[in-house]
């Protein structure tokens, strides 16, 4: 009964537990497919959106660490975490692109770009790389064998503070403390 439950709702799209999974998995083997596994950092720039969801759960899938970054911040921060991160890919929604856009051309890191065109909040916003989301998703197996950490002390997470007296502090989170915080 639980897959046709929806999951999922924005706009006017609603998506099922077991569609939900799939993409899950999907996102996962496409970013297994591009070499990020364990360890790997995978930064996103996105607001409550789909794709934030997913990521949540196909990131951790290839044993790669999430860090999802506030979309109020100003470019010279957002270029300060992407480097701290050493992010390897960034998933950013077209509605960010000019503090995005700035914020990469500060930064040291070269990512993989995946832009995210939210079709509910149609933007201009100029695409930053050569991927769109949908279609790298698309590439994804949905049989994928996502990985299960090795132990609960891997990393699943990776937050910053806001840096009130300096440059943010980057916190990492294990998946026994993302467990723990379920409860």
């Amino acid at each position: 009964v639980w897959p046709d439950q929806t999951a999922v709702i924005h706009g006017n799209r609603k998506l099922g537990y077991q569609a939900f999974y799939t993409r899950c998995r999907q996102l996962a083997s496409a970013l297994a497919q591009r070499g990020i596994g364990v360890g790997d950092t995978v930064s996103v720039m996105l607001p409550n959106v789909p794709p934030m969801l997913e990521a949540h759960y196909g990131v951790p899938m290839t044993g790669a660490v999430l860090h999802s970054m506030n979309t109020r911040l100003d470019a010279g921060i957002v270029a300060f975490q992407l480097d701290h991160a050493n992010t390897k890919v960034l998933i950013t929604d077209r509605e960010l692109a000019p503090v995005m856009k700035e914020a990469l051309a500060l930064a040291k890191v070269r990512p993989l770009i995946i832009d995210y065109d939210d079709l509910e909040f149609p933007q201009i916003g100029e695409r930053l790389g050569s991927l769109d989301y949908e279609a790298f998703v698309g590439e994804g197996d949905p049989n994928f064998a996502w990985r299960m950490p090795e132990n609960e002390w891997e990393a699943i997470g990776l937050n910053y503070t806001s840096g009130t007296t300096g440059n943010p502090k980057g916190v990492v989170v294990h998946h026994r403390g993302a467990a723990l915080m379920c409860f």
